[in-house]
């Protein structure tokens, strides 16, 4: 079977499982099972996507270069990621990184209930992550055949994965979020300026 079909196959099933294991109903399950989520479950969570990636990534043994950025091009381009990188930090900082890793759960959990995030760059999309990731992966100056198929299947399952952790977002804020979804494009920016929300 060709690299690039390994690839594939193997990106699905890391899509499929890191989908799978972050669902309400399999927490719910786990829960049941351990009466009550064990406090390390997002981070072996965590864990398992980072190692099950990496399969992904080892499937081809070699990947032709479909392009490379000439000279400062290339600069820029870095540049570029770096400051998707730190966008992306930033937005894990409002969201509650250590809650994103895994690591507050291992003490005491959250230090309150959920918060809806809607400022910062949450004011711009829904999905900044899925949106920064994208534009960092589209910004790699050595464009491989590996990365460029990393970057479709990505942007896809970042679509996908947006919409149903919209779901979830829906059942766990009700109203606040349908009213958050109505003002915020999903994950490409609007043109408009967006008008603050009514208390």
């Amino acid at each position: 079977m060709p690299d690039y079909c390994v690839f594939i196959l193997r990106f699905l099933i890391f899509a499929a499982a890191h989908s799978l294991f972050a669902a309400t109903g399999i927490k719910r399950v786990v829960a049941r099972l351990c009466h009550g989520e064990p406090r390390g479950y997002r981070l072996a969570y965590n864990l398992f996507s980072l190692v099950l990636f990496g399969w992904v990534m080892a499937a081809f043994r070699s990947s032709p270069v479909l392009y490379f950025a000439p000279g400062v091009w290339s600069l820029v381009m870095y540049l570029g990621q770096l400051v998707c990188g730190v966008i992306l930090v930033d937005c894990l900082r409002r969201t509650g990184a250590g809650d994103f890793l895994g690591i507050s759960q291992l003490g005491s959990g959250r230090a309150g209930g959920p918060r809806l995030v809607t400022d910062g760059y949450y004011a711009v999309v829904r999905h900044p992550l899925y949106l920064f990731s994208t534009a960092f992966l589209l910004l790699n100056p050595v464009m491989t055949a590996q990365w460029l198929l990393l970057t479709v299947l990505s942007a896809a399952y970042f679509v996908i994965g947006g919409l149903i952790e919209e779901r979830r977002l829906l059942a766990e804020f009700g109203d606040e979020y349908r009213r958050y979804r109505r003002q915020t494009p999903f994950i490409i920016p609007a043109a408009r300026v967006r008008r603050p929300h009514s208390p």
